[in-house]
């Protein structure tokens, strides 16, 4: 999901777009909203959310129906694995934010294995519906996932973007969200071990406060007029 940062004249039209959205953390009753979303390719590839959970072969082994029932089974269980947003009542993209500890092909990879040992929440994937892309929806979740973690206890919130080599990226490559994504929600890069792959970082409370004072402005304005 390659976003765009809006130009002048785009910003107000995209807020109209994104003016109608909800979010809601994933839960057992809200399952079939994210099967609905994922749609039988299980969003990429029958991955189903479980690439950063599991070993590369048990990955394989399972990939499609497999996936999809071990991701089932862990919501079904009351583990809240990430946010979904909603426009006009239906699910339209999704964003996986746990603890770190919950993904730990995170810590096999030479690339992004831990940066110290303070406790921290990882945003490790994000899909969105075609039609709501490049709209900046990306950033809404990020924030609305931030709030989310914030809420429950959690400090820092960590993330692992692409940054790319050239202006465009394919969708497919780009399901860790981009680095202008993540800048924009208050993260900033705190390791680098691979030209495109940083590890960005932000603070749960102050990131929450900024997108809250955000949200207020434009009402706040209306009711000075």
């Amino acid at each position: 999901m390659r976003e765009t940062t809006p130009v002048a004249g785009q910003a107000g039209r995209q807020g109209e777009r994104m003016s109608g959205l909800h979010f809601h953390p994933l839960t057992p009753e809200r399952w079939p909203d994210l099967e609905a979303l994922f749609g039988p390719r299980g969003a990429c590839a029958g991955c189903w959310c479980m690439w950063w959970r599991i070993p590369r072969t048990a990955w394989d082994r399972q990939r499609g129906d497999g996936n999809r029932e071990a991701f089932h089974t862990l919501v079904a269980a009351g583990t809240v694995p990430g946010i979904l947003a909603y426009a006009d009542g239906r699910p339209v993209a999704w964003c996986a934010i746990q603890p770190r500890v919950a993904y730990p092909a995170l810590e096999r990879s030479r690339i992004l294995k831990g940066v110290d040992d303070q406790p921290v929440w990882s945003v490790t994937c994000f899909y969105v519906a075609k039609g709501h892309r490049r709209q900046g929806l990306t950033v809404r979740l990020l924030q609305e996932a931030i709030a989310y973690a914030r809420g429950q206890g959690a400090v820092l919130v960590e993330g692992y973007p692409v940054a790319p080599r050239k202006d465009t990226l394919p969708d497919v490559y780009a399901f860790t969200g981009t680095v202008s994504a993540f800048q924009q929600a208050g993260f900033v890069e705190v390791a680098r071990r691979s030209e495109t792959r940083p590890i960005m970082r932000c603070d749960a409370g102050e990131a929450t406060l900024k997108h809250e004072v955000a949200l207020r402005a434009p009402h706040e304005r209306l009711q000075s007029r």
